[in-house]
C-alpha cells in the first residue's frame, strides 16, 4: 500500500529495535512537533500511560509460556502508550510494547499500533472518519483490547478465537480503514471497513507451515478486513460479524523442501454479549477456511480445511473489586475432523493435537485504580492451541493436562 518509513529506537539495556512505521504517521508527528514549537498548549492534551504485568504459569505437562511443566516466569508484559489530539478532528495514538511469553516472543520492543484517527463528520446522529496507520483490527469482542491486561477477562483470552501462538497476525494491521457509526433511540450500528499489510513474524510461520524453514513468509497482497455491529443504549447488548480476509506467500531459501507456495486464509467471528451491573455474558463463534497451494511438498499437500472454536462465559462481580470467571471453550483444526483421525492416518501426529476443550475458572482482584491481581486455574483435553513453536515434539505432548496461573498487573 506504501513503502514504510524506518525509524530506529534505542532502550536501555535493550538492542536497537527497527519499528517499520507508515509515513503519513512520521508527517503526522513531525507535524505535531511544529505545531507544538508554534503553539506550546498543544502537549496539554498529551496523555501518556503505561502498564506492567508479570505472570508465573505452571502445567501438569506441555510447554504452555515457557518450561511451565516446572513452572514458568516468562510472560511478561511492559507497554507504554501516547495519545495527542492535533485539533477536533484528528487524533495521534500508539503503543510500544515489549512482551516476553515463552518461546513465541522474546521480550523486544515492538509497535503494537501507530495511528491517525481523522474524524470527517460528527454529530448527535452519526460519526464517519477513517484511520491510518498501524492499526487494530476491530474482530471480535476482545481483538482491540487484547494488548492490556486490565481491559480482557482472565489472564488468557479464549485460545480456540484469539490465537496468542499468531498475536501479532491478529492484532493488527499497516494500512486504511474507514469507519461510521449510526446513533438512534434504540441503539448504534457502526460498520468498519478496510485493508493493509498484516504483521508477519515467525510465529505465523510455525502455526501455518508447521516448522520455520529456509526462506520468507510474507503477505501476497493486502488484507481486508470489515466489521458490522449493533449495541443497545447503554451497551448492555451487543452483537455482530466480523472477519479478515488475507493470503501468506513464502519464499524458500536456499536448501529449503518448500517451494514457493501460498496459504490463503479466511478468518471471521460471530459475537455477542449481554451485560448487566454485576453479570457480564460473552458467546463467540469463530470459522477459519484455510488453503494451501503449490508448496510441492509431502508434508504440506494441496489441502482445503477450515478450523472452529467456540467459547461460552461468564464473569461475575463479587463486589465492584472482586470478579468471577467461567469459561468453556472448544477449537478443531479440522470442523469435518473433529476428534483428528483423518488427519493422524495421514501424518502419524496424535490426534489429540487437532482440537482442545478448556474449563477455565478465575479470580480477579483490583487492589486499588493501579494494581490488579489474577489467579486462574485450566483443565485441557487437546493440545490444539498449543504453539508448536514451544511444542516441536508432538510424541511428548499429553492429551489430558491443566494449569494454573497467577498475574499481578500495574498501570499509571
Amino acid at each position: 500500500m506504501w513503502n514504510p518509513v524506518r525509524v530506529t529506537l534505542r532502550f536501555e539495556r535493550w538492542r536497537s529495535v527497527e519499528v517499520r512505521t507508515p509515513p503519513i504517521i512520521v508527517l503526522l508527528l513531525m507535524l505535531s512537533v511544529a505545531c507544538a514549537s508554534a503553539a506550546e498548549p498543544l502537549w496539554d492534551s498529551l496523555q501518556i500511560h503505561g502498564f506492567a504485568s508479570q505472570a508465573a504459569v505452571r502445567t501438569s505437562d506441555n510447554r504452555y509460556f515457557g518450561d511451565s511443566p516446572n513452572t514458568s516466569f516468562a510472560f511478561t508484559e511492559v507497554g507504554i502508550n501516547a495519545s495527542l489530539p492535533l485539533n477536533p478532528r484528528i487524533l495521534l495514538s500508539g503503543q510500544l510494547l515489549a512482551r516476553r511469553a515463552g518461546a513465541m516472543y522474546d521480550g523486544t520492543p515492538a509497535l503494537d499500533y501507530a495511528l491517525a484517527d481523522v474524524t470527517l463528520a460528527s454529530s448527535a446522529a452519526q460519526r464517519w472518519g477513517f484511520r491510518a496507520g498501524r492499526i487494530k483490527n476491530p474482530l471480535g469482542i476482545y481483538n482491540e483490547t487484547r494488548d492490556v491486561p486490565f481491559t480482557h477477562p482472565g489472564i488468557f483470552l479464549p485460545q480456540v478465537i484469539y490465537f496468542d501462538k499468531v498475536r501479532n497476525l491478529v492484532l493488527s494491521l499497516d494500512g486504511l480503514m474507514f469507519y461510521g457509526s449510526l446513533y438512534g433511540n434504540t441503539g448504534t450500528v457502526s460498520l468498519t471497513m478496510g485493508g493493509g499489510r498484516s504483521v508477519i513474524d515467525d510465529n505465523v510461520e510455525w502455526v501455518y507451515l508447521g516448522n520455520d524453514y529456509p526462506g520468507e513468509l510474507q503477505s501476497d497482497g493486502n488484507t481486508g478486513l470489515i466489521r458490522l455491529w449493533y449495541s443497545t443504549p447503554g451497551e448492555q447488548l451487543k452483537f455482530g460479524l466480523s472477519g479478515a480476509a488475507l493470503s501468506l506467500r513464502f519464499h524458500p531459501g536456499r536448501h529449503s523442501p518448500l517451494s514457493a507456495g501460498t496459504t490463503d486464509i479466511l478468518y471471521w467471528i460471530a459475537s455477542i454479549q449481554y451485560e448487566t451491573e454485576n453479570w457480564t455474558l460473552s458467546a463467540e463463534y469463530a470459522r477459519e477456511p484455510l488453503e494451501w497451494r503449490d508448496y510441492h511438498y509431502p508434508l504440506l499437500p494441496n489441502l482445503e480445511t477450515t478450523t472452529e472454536g467456540y467459547y461460552l462465559q461468564g464473569t461475575y462481580r463479587i463486589q465492584p473489586d472482586v470478579e468471577l470467571l467461567l469459561r468453556y471453550e472448544e477449537g478443531f483444526g479440522d470442523r469435518n475432523d473433529r476428534d483428528g483421525v483423518q488427519f493422524s492416518a495421514l501424518t502419524g501426529v496424535p490426534p489429540f493435537t487437532r482440537f482442545s476443550k478448556i474449563w477455565t475458572a478465575g479470580l480477579r482482584w483490583d487492589i486499588n485504580r493501579q494494581w490488579m491481581v489474577r489467579a486462574e486455574y485450566q483443565r485441557h483435553h487437546g493440545t490444539f492451541i498449543l504453539s508448536s513453536r514451544e511444542n516441536p515434539d508432538s510424541g511428548q505432548l499429553r492429551e489430558d493436562w491443566s494449569l494454573f496461573a497467577v498475574q499481578a498487573a500495574f498501570r499509571f
